[in-house]
């Protein structure tokens, strides 16, 4: 994800002066976006080209002086004459922010393609590279969005004092909440009702002073943003708190709302910030603040996430809870890699182990599951891919059986092998660091490897 060069903001006019440089089509385009503010809006030109009689604007057909930029909040320049020349020069001078109309670097500030249902406004902006995507992604928002957001933000505005008075925090979060969501809201503002309706929802909200917390066990996916389901991406949203292991990417816990507070309980190899134990006890204090928790667990949470430990928390302490599923790190591999884990007359099913701690009876098994035609995808196996790929062997697997390294899975950044048990068991060294699924069996022959580093030895053919 890059970096924004500018800071979107909403900068207050009201009261003040937007003065436009220019009496052309550039100005009037201008025009357009500064009538909609409560700002008074001047026009400066030497010659007036276009009809400004349909806008509420102030025009002086003269050359530009220096005093026609006090009380300006902003300027716009749409002349390339000595005018525009001039009114830029005093508005750098005045610490007066200037918008040089199509021609982004000489711009203080750019103008974003707006949907506008005030007092609600959403800005797109491309800081000036690609207006024109902005105003087609514009378009796009406007299909989804009801057109009565401006009354519902009007009515939400009018019950502040009210809401304060009698709620606070969280609780008046999920009043605030359920106001702008509820069908029913809505058509009262429509009927003329909204104020007796939002009434109606304050004093069930007041009543309801014990609010109960929940946790939401959540799966982030592989590190990649677009593989969060739609699901994740809502309730990230309306979590008051995100606890987030190490391996979810800074990039998908901000996807949580801006204010919700943020706990890393990061469990790295030899690293433990927090045992699973303080986990559980976090998990059960929080949601007994009646808070609504995140907690984001890489991958997903049902697959080597420990989430059983916490629902067994929850459970004890009678919390609510819910299990969102997300992309596990295995079938990010398999995707990444067009690799069919099952596949008809070559493999009749897909095993998910760790290699962590296992012992020689599970290896025994998982060797003749290879053997007898399924897919094993190893977790948490590359500082013990060498012994393991080794046990193996000796527990019965072939060693030509066909091997596939998938580091970082579902990223951009991921990083390929593809070799033998027999290379792995020399050649694991040298994999790079980061997260590793180890792929097992005859089916990762015919995935799509070609941009694998190879094991010195092997054996491997790529369909």
């Amino acid at each position: 994800m890059g970096e924004l060069r500018t800071l979107p903001v909403s900068f207050k006019v009201e009261g003040k002066r937007i003065v436009i440089i220019g009496g052309g089509d550039e100005a009037l385009n201008k025009v357009r976006l500064a009538v909609k503010t409560t700002a008074s809006v001047v026009i400066i030109a030497s010659h007036v080209e276009v009809d400004f009689s349909g806008f509420a604007v102030t025009i002086h057909e003269r050359p530009f002086q220096p005093s026609d930029l006090d009380g300006a909040a902003l300027v716009f320049i749409g002349d390339e004459g000595p005018d525009g020349e001039a009114a830029k020069v005093e508005g750098r001078r005045r610490g007066i922010p200037v918008n040089v109309v199509d021609v982004p670097h000489e711009c203080d500030f750019y103008t974003p393609s707006l949907i506008d249902q005030a007092p609600i406004s959403i800005a797109i902006a491309s800081e000036g590279d690609a207006p024109v995507l902005a105003r087609l992604i514009r378009a796009r928002i406007e299909q989804v969005l009801s057109p009565n957001l401006g009354a519902l933000a009007k009515l939400a505005g009018s019950m502040r004092h009210k809401v304060g008075a009698l709620l606070e925090g969280a609780r008046a979060r999920r009043y605030y909440e359920e106001l702008v969501t509820s069908p029913e809201i809505e058509a009262a503002v429509l009927a003329g009702q909204g104020t007796e309706a939002a009434d109606a929802v304050l004093a069930r909200h007041a009543v309801d002073k014990a609010a109960a917390g929940v946790v939401w066990l959540i799966g982030a996916g592989p590190g990649a943003e677009d593989l969060l389901t739609l699901r994740a991406q809502r309730l990230l949203q309306e979590a008051d708190v995100i606890v987030h292991d190490q391996l979810v990417p800074t990039a998908v816990v901000d996807m949580g709302r801006r204010d919700a507070e943020r706990i890393s309980v990061g469990k790295a190899k030899g690293n433990h910030s927090f045992t699973q134990a303080e986990i559980n006890s976090l998990l059960v204090r929080l949601a007994g603040e009646g808070r609504r928790v995140a907690r984001l667990k890489s991958g997903d949470p049902m697959v080597f996430g420990r989430a059983g430990e916490e629902i067994a928390a929850l459970e004890k302490h009678r919390i609510a809870y819910t299990i969102v599923p997300g992309v596990t790190a295995a079938l990010a591999a398999a995707a990444d890699t067009a690799t069919p884990v099952t596949l008809r007359k070559v493999a009749t099913g897909f095993v998910f182990a760790t290699a962590h701690g296992a012992n020689s009876e599970e290896l025994q098994h998982w060797a003749a599951l290879a053997q007898a035609g399924l897919t094993l995808a190893l977790y948490m196996g590359k500082s013990v891919a060498a012994d393991t790929a080794a046990r193996l062997i000796a527990h019965g697997a072939r060693p030509d059986l066909p091997i596939g390294v998938v580091v970082k899975a579902g990223r951009k950044d991921r990083v390929l092998y593809r070799g033998t048990l027999a290379t792995l068991s020399v050649d694991a060294g040298s994999i790079a660091d980061g997260p590793a699924i180890i792929l097992v069996g005859e089916a990762i022959a015919y995935g799509n490897w070609s941009e694998a580093i190879e094991f010195a030895r092997s054996q491997i053919k790529v369909a």
